[in-house]
């Protein structure tokens, strides 16, 4: 039986592995069949072993190198098109109540797809090859069918409540409120359910689709626990945003008498098949709780900055790390965070709680790269296939030119990925074994079309939102 022509991108200056060992080869040959990995290791190893044959392309890999493609574990791509349009003095909640729903609310499902686009288009330029994403405004068909155009790898779901307030803002158009908002969460579960069994292993398994929650007050506390308990009946997983700044959780103490994720853990809420949304207010006994019961989290740390979560302040990230908690990194919507950009969120975490707490050794290079790659597809429960170069898993990997002059001179390829170069200098984004961003543009998508697109449609959505009035509000009272 012949087997299919392979990939041969022999003698890479350096590849950065995120496997068990972290293993950095130098000289390395990275082989591709399909849409696999059949060997990875050092040049004369490989070669050996994998002798070329008729047929195969053999390219000189002298001047890049590789890691994983990095994995986005939170990520809205609905709001794209919401870059720049909302002020920097917004904290969460009045960031959420009164500009990003009234955004949503006129985000129809020609506008999502644009979004989706954009965004995914965005990923690809970043080395981003997986992601896990909130929710879709319309159904989720429209991002599982935009995304899979795009070619990347990926997670979504349907934006779903059961908790609206009883004064509803400005700008939440009924129409909506009568899409986002269920009446009850039984209802909710059931539409979620339809969505998983309608999108869940599209475009040939790359698309996944989970039973995804807005979370915190706009649900119910059934909802939470339902969302979960029906994924792991379900065979997946389940994420929303959950105690994401310090005034959402006193509001639940003030309710409740308990914070948020140890309200949703005493209802047997937590477990493996969850990946909490910022997680920023929880207290060490909650820390103990994540681990216990195997529940992710997805940390955002340019939306940290940006909405004044707290991450530096109350953040409890390296304590979760060093109690096993999965901790992975998201990028959040660009309105939230501003970018899509994971490598900026590798270069954050890094050092962000070396500064805050005064210690050198917090996080730092290695651990931020496992965040961005094995740790971020161990959360999404697809560290099977993805997340790390190894024989066998899936061919998802970013090839950085190392002649772009961030790269001039260096010795330790990790300390540079993370501390000195940026997404500027990425030459290939491969995934599923697919060459999708390389000679600057992404072959799957006519860019710039889609740019003025983008652009007619963000307009648009924002002079139909009302936000360009002086008077939106930049505080809230709403849920207290």
């Amino acid at each position: 039986m012949t087997t299919p022509p392979r990939t041969y991108l022999t003698h890479l200056d350096w590849a950065l592995t995120a496997d068990a060992d972290d293993r950095c080869l130098r000289d390395a040959t990275l082989v591709v069949e399909g849409d696999r990995i059949v060997a990875i290791g050092a040049s004369d190893d490989v070669l050996a072993a994998h002798p070329p044959g008729e047929g195969d392309t053999v390219r000189d890999g002298r001047r890049l190198g590789v890691t994983p493609g990095f994995v986005d574990t939170h990520v809205h791509l609905s709001e794209t098109l919401s870059r720049a349009v909302f002020p920097d003095n917004l904290a969460t909640r009045a960031w959420v109540f009164h500009w990003a729903k009234p955004f949503y609310a006129h985000v129809g499902e020609a506008d999502e797809a644009t979004s989706v686009l954009l965004g995914t288009t965005e990923m690809l330029r970043h080395g981003t090859t997986c992601f896990l994403d909130m929710g879709a405004q319309n159904d989720p068909g429209v991002t599982a069918r935009a995304a899979g155009q795009t070619g990347i790898r990926g997670i979504t779901g349907r934006h779903a409540a059961d908790n609206k307030p009883a004064e509803l803002p400005a700008g939440w158009s009924p129409e909506m409120v009568d899409h986002h908002f269920f009446p009850d969460h039984e209802t909710a579960l059931e539409v979620l359910e339809q969505c998983v069994r309608d999108w869940n292993g599209y475009a040939d398994g790359r698309i996944r689709c989970w039973v995804n929650i807005e979370g915190k007050e706009p649900c119910t506390l059934e909802l939470h626990v339902g969302a979960r308990a029906l994924a792991e009946r379900l065979g997946v997983g389940t994420t929303y945003h959950i105690a994401s700044n310090i005034e959402e959780s006193q509001i639940s103490e003030r309710r409740y008498g308990r914070w948020p994720v140890t309200r949703i853990c005493e209802h047997d809420g937590l477990g493996s098949n969850l990946v909490l949304a910022h997680a920023v207010a929880v207290d060490d006994h909650e820390v103990g709780l994540l681990a216990q019961h195997d529940t992710s989290v997805a940390f955002c740390p340019s939306t940290s900055l940006k909405l004044a979560k707290g991450a530096a302040c109350i953040g409890k990230y390296p304590e979760m790390l060093d109690a096993g908690v999965t901790v992975g990194l998201g990028t959040d919507g660009v309105s939230a965070a501003g970018n899509m950009n994971l490598m900026r969120q590798l270069y954050l975490v890094a050092g962000l709680f070396k500064d805050a707490r005064l210690d050198a050794d917090l996080v730092g290079a290695r651990k931020a790269l496992r965040m961005a790659t094995i740790e971020g597809a161990r959360a999404l429960g697809w560290d099977d296939e993805i997340g790390s170069l190894e024989p066998g898993k899936k061919a998802d990997f970013v090839l950085f030119d190392l002649d772009h002059f961030e790269w001039i001179p260096f010795h330790d390829p990790l300390q540079a990925l993370v501390w000195s170069v940026s997404s500027a200098s990425i030459a290939e984004t491969w995934v599923d074994g697919r060459r999708l961003y390389f000679d600057g543009r992404v072959a799957t998508v006519d860019e710039p079309a889609l740019h003025v697109e983008a652009r007619e449609r963000a307009a648009a959505i924002v002079e139909r939102a009302g936000l360009t009035r002086a008077d939106v509000p930049v505080t809230t009272a709403l849920y207290e």
